[in-house]
């Protein structure tokens, strides 16, 4: 599987609900880093290990958004880094508000397994 593949893999789990199965794709050390902007985000936004970004992001979704979802726009790679470039859509629990919010993920992926996230997002349309 090429790297791409792997981070297609991911988002096709996350699609289907599947977070054991993303869970499953991470490397037990990998490192987080969550856009600050974010409506959970306490203190840096850094997770270690795919326990603490179940708990600290994952399970943070649904309670702040309705009907989150990812349309990725171009996901390519180079290297260990594999780059997602798309939207975030979905209705603001607290505002009320759909958005449709530009998004970007760079993944690291060593041995098979992703160990790095970086995200941004437009966090100024997610929170309105």
């Amino acid at each position: 599987m090429t790297n791409i593949d792997l981070v297609k893999k991911v988002y096709a789990c996350f699609e289907a609900g599947d977070l054991e199965g993303v869970l499953a794709l991470f490397d037990p050390s990998i490192e987080w880093h969550e856009c600050k902007g974010m409506p959970f985000v306490i203190d840096d936004g850094i997770y270690y290990g795919p326990d603490a970004i179940m708990k600290n992001v994952f399970m943070n979704l649904p309670v702040f958004f309705d009907g989150l979802n990812i349309a990725i726009s171009e996901l390519f790679g180079a290297g260990d880094k594999v780059v997602m470039v798309g939207f975030y859509q979905g209705t603001n629990r607290v505002t009320g508000h759909s958005f449709i919010a530009n998004v970007a993920h760079t993944w690291t992926v060593m041995n098979g397994k992703l160990t790095h996230l970086f995200h941004a997002a437009d966090t100024a349309t997610i929170i309105s």
